[in-house]
């Protein structure tokens, strides 16, 4: 039998250390955003917990934001081939596709992460949740031409979708 899902009103109840445990990687190796919110409590729904830590993240400074965006993995990189990738990154990156490249696939993906990082300095960030891997190529061909502050900007609204849809999976709904 599974653990049933971590419900909002449990949430609510934890003290700060437990809360940033519990979320301290909802947005990639990150807690400082988790324990940001903590204070917001109690959330009335995922949207108000979402928008909470959203929160947190626009009104960090300049350099934990960049530090967020640069604690995301390559997509289909070296870490996925070597396995070092959160559960949640590897789970993700699985479900699009990009854990089973053909050489030529894997061959472009590492091209353009090379690109990406040496035009940006930090890695290429999508929600892969619900995209295939020739989507995913599509967007990232697409991006890597973008004016660097709007790439930043692209990345982190794609890490503020991503965290959502993993706390989506994390709550229970009633």
């Amino acid at each position: 039998m599974s653990e049933p899902a971590l419900t909002l009103d449990a949430l609510n109840r934890m003290d700060r250390d437990s809360f940033t445990r519990t979320l301290g990687d909802i947005f990639e190796h990150s807690p400082w955003i988790a324990e940001g919110a903590w204070p917001a409590r109690p959330f009335a729904d995922i949207d108000a917990l979402h928008g909470a830590m959203a929160a947190v993240l626009a009104q960090a400074p300049d350099d934990a934001k960049l530090g967020l965006i640069r604690a995301h993995p390559e997509l289909a990189g070296a870490a996925m081939r070597e396995k070092l990738l959160t559960a949640d990154s590897t789970a993700e990156q699985t479900g699009a596709g990009l854990t089973s490249l053909s050489d030529a696939e894997t061959a472009r993906f590492d091209a353009l992460n090379r690109e990406y990082r040496t035009r940006f300095g930090f890695p290429f960030v999508i929600a892969v949740k619900g995209r295939g891997k020739d989507e995913i190529l599509a967007a990232f061909e697409r991006r890597v031409r973008n004016e660097p502050g709007v790439e930043r900007e692209t990345a982190l609204a794609e890490i503020a979708g991503i965290a959502r849809l993993r706390l989506d999976a994390l709550l229970a709904t009633p």
